[in-house]
């Protein structure tokens, strides 16, 4: 096994992944969302709920 602690950041070709690190991007953070969004996101969290606590409550009665 080779000892490639000595490997400088230009050097380092598993960094290299081919992103254009000049280009104007966004995150999804900080991308615009509207209504729709949200109401998917609500409908999601509704639906989770409803299996996260309404099916141990409607086993523990059996």
């Amino acid at each position: 096994m080779t000892d490639d602690t000595d490997q400088t950041a230009e050097e380092d070709t598993g960094a290299d992944v081919g992103h254009d690190l000049e280009a104007e991007r966004t995150t999804a953070p900080m991308s615009d969302y509207g209504g729709r969004e949200v109401g998917i996101g609500l409908l999601v969290m509704v639906i989770g709920s409803a299996v996260a606590f309404g099916v141990p409550l409607l086993t523990v009665g059996f």
